[in-house]
Protein backbone atom coordinates (compact mmCIF):
# COMPACT_ATOMS: atom_id res chain seq x y z
CA UNK A 1 0.00 0.00 0.00
CA UNK A 2 1.14 3.69 -0.68
CA UNK A 3 0.75 6.20 0.58
CA UNK A 4 -0.10 9.95 -1.22
CA UNK A 5 2.25 12.37 -0.87
CA UNK A 6 1.20 15.95 0.25
CA UNK A 7 2.63 18.92 -1.58
CA UNK A 8 2.38 22.46 -1.17
CA UNK A 9 0.09 24.58 -3.84
CA UNK A 10 3.44 25.43 -5.89
CA UNK A 11 4.08 21.59 -5.64
CA UNK A 12 7.15 21.76 -3.01
CA UNK A 13 7.12 18.74 -0.35
CA UNK A 14 7.97 21.29 2.24
CA UNK A 15 7.41 24.97 3.52
CA UNK A 16 7.66 27.13 6.73
CA UNK A 17 5.48 26.77 9.22
CA UNK A 18 5.17 29.97 11.44
CA UNK A 19 3.64 30.03 14.90
CA UNK A 20 1.50 32.63 15.75
CA UNK A 21 -0.80 33.64 18.82
CA UNK A 22 -3.94 33.92 16.64
CA UNK A 23 -3.25 36.22 13.83
CA UNK A 24 -2.17 34.02 11.02
CA UNK A 25 -4.30 35.26 8.20
CA UNK A 26 -3.78 38.76 9.48
CA UNK A 27 -0.11 38.30 9.18
CA UNK A 28 -0.49 36.32 5.40
CA UNK A 29 -2.63 39.54 4.28
CA UNK A 30 -0.20 42.19 5.07
CA UNK A 31 2.87 39.61 4.04
CA UNK A 32 0.90 39.75 0.78
CA UNK A 33 0.09 43.15 0.55
CA UNK A 34 3.91 44.01 1.20
CA UNK A 35 6.06 41.80 -0.63
CA UNK A 36 5.89 41.09 -3.95
CA UNK A 37 4.70 36.92 -5.41
CA UNK A 38 3.05 36.85 -2.01
CA UNK A 39 -0.37 35.71 -1.71
CA UNK A 40 -2.78 34.24 0.84
CA UNK A 41 -4.32 31.17 0.10
CA UNK A 42 -6.60 28.28 1.97
CA UNK A 43 -7.42 29.60 5.75
CA UNK A 44 -8.69 25.92 7.35
CA UNK A 45 -10.32 26.26 10.65
CA UNK A 46 -10.49 24.12 13.53
CA UNK A 47 -12.43 21.29 13.13
CA UNK A 48 -12.89 21.32 16.96
CA UNK A 49 -12.08 22.81 20.22
CA UNK A 50 -8.29 22.80 21.32
CA UNK A 51 -6.14 24.92 23.75
CA UNK A 52 -5.61 27.75 20.73
CA UNK A 53 -9.05 27.85 19.03
CA UNK A 54 -12.94 26.88 19.27
CA UNK A 55 -14.01 24.74 16.53
CA UNK A 56 -14.74 26.48 13.84
CA UNK A 57 -11.80 29.26 13.97
CA UNK A 58 -9.41 29.97 11.86
CA UNK A 59 -6.06 27.28 12.72
CA UNK A 60 -4.08 27.15 9.73
CA UNK A 61 -3.73 29.63 6.73
CA UNK A 62 -1.27 29.06 3.91
CA UNK A 63 0.28 32.05 2.11
CA UNK A 64 3.30 32.42 0.42
CA UNK A 65 5.81 35.42 0.97
CA UNK A 66 8.29 36.19 -1.69
CA UNK A 67 8.17 32.94 -3.74
CA UNK A 68 8.55 30.53 -0.25
CA UNK A 69 5.14 28.19 0.83
CA UNK A 70 4.30 28.69 3.92
CA UNK A 71 1.73 27.91 6.72
CA UNK A 72 0.77 29.98 9.61
CA UNK A 73 -0.52 28.42 12.45
CA UNK A 74 -3.01 29.65 15.18
CA UNK A 75 -1.52 28.12 18.15
CA UNK A 76 -2.08 30.22 21.32
CA UNK A 77 1.15 31.76 23.29
CA UNK A 78 2.57 29.07 23.70
CA UNK A 79 5.57 29.50 22.06
CA UNK A 80 7.02 32.95 20.63
CA UNK A 81 9.13 34.05 17.30
CA UNK A 82 13.04 34.58 17.81
CA UNK A 83 15.86 36.05 15.54
CA UNK A 84 16.59 32.64 15.26
CA UNK A 85 14.12 32.60 12.45
CA UNK A 86 14.30 35.48 9.60
CA UNK A 87 13.21 36.11 6.43
CA UNK A 88 16.09 38.28 4.80
CA UNK A 89 14.89 40.04 1.68
CA UNK A 90 17.15 41.23 -0.56
CA UNK A 91 16.73 44.69 -2.24
CA UNK A 92 18.31 46.68 -5.20
CA UNK A 93 18.24 49.96 -3.59
CA UNK A 94 16.89 52.62 -1.09
CA UNK A 95 13.63 52.83 -2.01
CA UNK A 96 13.19 49.29 -1.79
CA UNK A 97 14.84 48.91 1.28
CA UNK A 98 12.70 51.77 2.49
CA UNK A 99 9.90 50.62 1.68
CA UNK A 100 10.22 47.39 3.25
CA UNK A 101 11.40 48.43 6.18
CA UNK A 102 9.07 51.26 6.78
CA UNK A 103 6.26 48.82 6.14
CA UNK A 104 7.44 46.46 8.41
CA UNK A 105 7.93 48.42 11.38
CA UNK A 106 5.24 51.20 10.66
CA UNK A 107 2.62 48.70 11.06
CA UNK A 108 3.27 47.64 14.64
CA UNK A 109 6.87 46.29 14.06
CA UNK A 110 10.71 47.34 15.81
CA UNK A 111 13.50 48.31 14.68
CA UNK A 112 16.97 46.43 15.57
CA UNK A 113 20.66 46.40 14.40
CA UNK A 114 21.84 45.86 10.98
CA UNK A 115 18.99 45.78 9.06
CA UNK A 116 16.74 43.28 11.11
CA UNK A 117 13.38 44.81 12.03
CA UNK A 118 10.80 42.35 13.54
CA UNK A 119 6.78 42.50 12.41
CA UNK A 120 3.79 43.12 14.85
CA UNK A 121 3.97 39.13 15.06
CA UNK A 122 7.45 39.19 16.35
CA UNK A 123 8.61 37.63 13.45
CA UNK A 124 11.95 38.80 12.41
CA UNK A 125 13.53 40.51 9.12
CA UNK A 126 16.76 40.94 7.27
CA UNK A 127 15.89 43.90 5.15
CA UNK A 128 19.14 43.23 2.91
CA UNK A 129 20.04 45.90 0.06
CA UNK A 130 22.10 43.58 -2.72
CA UNK A 131 25.47 45.60 -2.28
CA UNK A 132 25.89 45.02 0.88
CA UNK A 133 25.92 40.89 0.33
CA UNK A 134 28.21 41.88 -2.60
CA UNK A 135 30.39 44.09 -0.80
CA UNK A 136 31.28 41.17 2.12
CA UNK A 137 32.00 39.01 -0.87
CA UNK A 138 35.30 40.50 -2.04
CA UNK A 139 38.28 42.67 -1.09
CA UNK A 140 38.98 42.34 2.89
CA UNK A 141 39.45 45.65 3.84
CA UNK A 142 36.75 47.07 1.89
CA UNK A 143 34.60 44.08 3.04
CA UNK A 144 35.83 45.08 6.66
CA UNK A 145 34.80 48.62 6.09
CA UNK A 146 31.29 47.96 4.72
CA UNK A 147 31.00 45.78 7.70
CA UNK A 148 31.83 47.95 10.24
CA UNK A 149 29.75 50.95 8.86
CA UNK A 150 26.66 48.29 8.73
CA UNK A 151 27.54 47.59 12.18
CA UNK A 152 26.25 51.17 13.64
CA UNK A 153 22.76 50.78 11.33
CA UNK A 154 19.74 49.46 12.35
CA UNK A 155 17.86 50.31 8.53
CA UNK A 156 20.48 49.88 6.30
CA UNK A 157 21.74 53.38 4.61
CA UNK A 158 23.07 52.16 0.77
CA UNK A 159 24.99 55.65 0.56
CA UNK A 160 26.82 55.12 3.52
CA UNK A 161 27.50 51.84 2.75
CA UNK A 162 28.76 52.80 -1.12
CA UNK A 163 30.96 55.45 1.21
CA UNK A 164 32.43 52.70 3.20
CA UNK A 165 33.53 50.76 0.22
CA UNK A 166 34.87 53.49 -1.22
CA UNK A 167 37.13 54.22 1.55
CA UNK A 168 35.63 57.63 2.13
Amino acid sequence: MTMATRTTESGSKALVCLWYEKDAEAAAQFYAETFPDSSVGKVHAAPADNPSAKAGEPLTVNFTVLGIDCLGLNGGPHFQQSEAFSFQVITEDQEETDRYWNAITGNGGQESMCGWCKDKWGVSWQITPRILAEAMDGEPERAKRVFEAMMTMKKIDIAALERAAAGS
